[in-house]
């Protein structure tokens, strides 16, 4: 019910949950029902995974770590070659549920609103 929450409760949610499996008070219904899933495989240093779909769940969307690369900047004088933040993100779904052009275009979207994120703004 990650959608009936804000961005507090859901802080507060994740991190009840991730205190519970710490704990070993995590129980099978505290992970069911879910249909998305967001994996940070970045916290262990690699820069991109594989995720695979926890049935019955829908899609699974994992991020790298974020590294320092070198990128080639596109602007109306010329491309040049500039050092940026840069992450992998892997999406994989389940191709009887999401048409393959709707996951891709997902994918986009997230990575455009991340190119675009303003730490500034109200939440």
């Amino acid at each position: 019910n990650a959608d009936q929450l804000n961005l507090v409760g859901l802080t507060k949610q994740v991190n009840s949950l991730a205190n519970a499996a710490r704990n070993n008070k995590l129980r099978p219904e505290d992970t069911q029902g879910g249909t998305f899933t967001f994996t940070n495989v970045g916290t262990f240093g690699s820069l991109m995974g594989t995720p695979i779909i926890n049935q019955p769940q829908v899609a699974i969307l994992a991020a790298g770590a974020i590294k320092k690369r070198p990128v080639v900047i596109e602007t109306a004088q010329g491309d040049s070659i500039a050092i940026r933040h840069m992450i992998y993100l892997s999406l994989s779904y389940d191709h009887r549920i999401i048409d393959g052009a709707l996951g891709a275009t997902f994918l986009n979207a997230v990575a455009k609103e991340l190119e675009n994120f303003n730490a500034s703004r109200e939440i």
